[in-house]
């Protein structure tokens, strides 16, 4: 096993010589609100620069994990990305490395995962999240979903997450046992941004050589088709009426619910939620029906989400609270509209909830626990 709690990444970057400056970054907006007068007293300029630290971190992190890997005995594999790889474009159904530099795995031409970094010991997989985020509490939804994608990608690996940080980082204590955490000095990115603005002369790439460097796309991953899997769940869910618990509560069921974060369990006709959802407002709608599913909250339990399509590119997320319904928008270009695109195809009639079945599912899942 490879220890590697409360490790204190040695501060500074002068080993990486320029390397932080050959990775892709997009500071035309910075630079935009530094020509208008902006500075760190305004608000609007502190967000931007804040999200472009957090891109310098994840890359000055990834870069000393580069070296850290190298060096150490247990680690068997690295993943290599950004201008330490040549550019090729990301591969469908495949693990690989897009255009940007960053590791992904995409079903046909979305993309459903991204990893800041990925290596291997003898029969560990860790996944690395770097971020400078003050609170990591509301990271748990993403680490289970990340774990659980690499778990049906690579079975004979156990999988662990490795978080770096920056010190003062809370939540660290309510993390799942399967994640690590690695501590670092408070890091700032005005240096990078000084450089990178003033277009200065860089010095060479440093490239590191080593036989643990690895290719995303030379890797052996085990068959997940996306969307088939997609319709078997909803198919097996619907073996009993209103819905099998006990594949629901199966393992498996469980990993790929949090790789694609819901599943789905019918739709309701639109008459039907309209008495469920009274204040929600359906002017210019198309929709002819909406699609129920089921996610995990926070606290260990579930509750029913539900997808309206309006027209073809116009999709809304609403959740039912005691106060109203809440509606979020989805990307008119994201994989949650692509799952609705095949759910045309395969949820016919006999998919179709009642009120009365939907009551009955929520009152199963008021009793179960994850």
């Amino acid at each position: 096993m490879l220890t590697i709690n409360n490790t204190v990444i040695p501060d500074g970057d002068g080993e990486l010589g320029d390397n932080l400056l050959y990775y892709d970054y997009n500071i035309d907006h910075l630079l935009s609100l530094q020509a208008k007068g902006l500075t760190m007293e305004d608000e609007g300029y502190i967000s931007a620069f804040r999200s472009f630290e957090g891109e310098v971190y994840e890359n000055y992190i990834y870069e000393k994990l580069l070296r850290f890997a190298v060096n150490e005995p247990k680690i068997k594999s690295f993943i290599i990305k950004g201008p330490h790889k040549h550019r090729t474009r990301a591969q469908s159904d495949a693990l690989s490395v897009s255009w940007k530099g960053q590791i992904i795995y995409r079903a046909r031409y979305k993309e459903i995962g991204e990893f800041d970094g990925l290596l291997f010991t003898d029969k560990e997989l860790y996944f690395v999240e770097m971020t400078l985020v003050k609170s990591v509490s509301n990271l748990k939804k993403r680490l289970r979903k990340k774990r659980s994608l690499l778990e049906v990608l690579f079975p004979r690996y156990k999988v662990k997450a490795l978080l770096v940080l920056n010190e003062g980082a809370t939540g660290t204590s309510d993390l799942p046992s399967y994640a690590s955490v690695w501590i670092t000095k408070p890091y700032s990115a005005a240096h990078i941004l000084e450089k990178l603005s003033s277009k200065a002369p860089r010095k060479p790439m440093i490239r590191i050589e080593s036989s643990k460097i690895a290719h995303a796309d030379s890797l052996k991953i085990s068959a997940f088709k996306y969307y088939a899997t997609l319709s078997w769940m909803l198919r097996s869910l619907r073996g009993k009426e209103p819905f099998d618990v006990e594949f629901f509560k199966r393992p498996a069921t469980q990993r790929y619910h949090d790789i694609y974060t819901k599943v789905y369990v019918g739709y309701l006709g639109v008459e039907d939620f309209k008495s469920l959802a009274p204040d929600l407002s359906w002017e210019k709608s198309n929709a002819s029906r909406v699609v129920v599913a089921i996610e995990k909250d926070y606290s260990g339990g579930y509750f029913l989400t539900y997808f309206i399509r309006h027209a073809a590119k116009k999709l809304d997320n609403v959740n039912l609270t005691p106060s109203g319904s809440k509606v979020t928008k989805k990307d008119p270009f994201g994989i949650t509209l692509t799952e609705m695109n095949h759910l045309d195809k395969v949820m016919d009639e006999t998919f179709h909830l009642t009120l009365d079945k939907h009551a009955q599912i929520e009152t199963i899942l008021a009793k179960i626990t994850h």
